[in-house]
């Protein structure tokens, strides 16, 4: 497999994908594309692998899968154990993965990843913290639910759609506890942003 993924800095979404896969120890060639480069180059390396013309692409044989929840869902396929085996854990994380998947424009654009910049408060709009909000319940509530460390119990693909959401709240050091956190959210990123696969990214980001 090939996995042909953007800047490691600041695309989320090649980082989702990545991170499934690792976590799954899949064996896969990384293709990294420049992002942000001037007079169209960045597109013009990646339209060679990507008929939608974005980041992440995964090829495998004859497939070349675009998006990065249809990726992780084709991982799952190869791997077993990166969804919850319990059919109402599962149905609830891809409920989270989608949402993340979906949602949350505001936290978005005005909290892009960048894994390089110093931590630094940034006030946010109604609408990036009504976003916050509903992440931190969400966060809770499904922790709670099924007892940590991750949103499902186990780690799964869930937690790989969660994890830029984490660098966010540390690059502009969103206080969780002014959105509703009890301390769960909080120490959940925490565990988020210690995992291998995701300092093994990060290492490689700044590098």
């Amino acid at each position: 497999m090939q996995l042909v993924i953007g800047d490691k800095v600041w695309s989320t979404w090649s980082m989702r994908p990545w991170l499934v896969a690792k976590r799954a120890g899949l064996a896969f060639e990384e293709i990294n594309v420049r992002l942000r480069q001037a007079d169209n180059q960045s597109a013009a390396e990646i339209a060679p692998h990507s008929p939608s013309s974005k980041v992440p692409v995964l090829k495998a044989g004859d497939l070349v899968i675009v998006d990065s929840l249809a990726i992780c869902e084709f991982l799952a396929e190869q791997s077993p154990g990166l969804w919850p085996a319990d059919p109402g854990a599962r149905a609830l994380a891809r409920s989270a993965s989608a949402e993340m998947h979906s949602g949350f424009a505001a936290l978005r654009q005005e909290c892009p990843m960048d894994l390089a910049a110093q931590p630094s408060p940034l006030a946010l709009s109604e609408a990036a913290a009504k976003d916050v909000r509903r992440i931190v319940a969400l966060w809770i509530g499904m922790l709670t639910r099924f007892g940590g460390p991750f949103l499902a119990g186990d780690w799964s693909i869930a937690d790989a759609f969660y994890t830029p959401v984490a660098t966010r709240f540390r690059t502009y050091a969103v206080d969780l506890a002014a959105h509703g956190d009890d301390g769960a959210a909080a120490a959940y990123a925490e565990r988020l942003l210690a995992t291998p696969e995701f300092r093994a990214w990060e290492a490689e980001a700044l590098a």
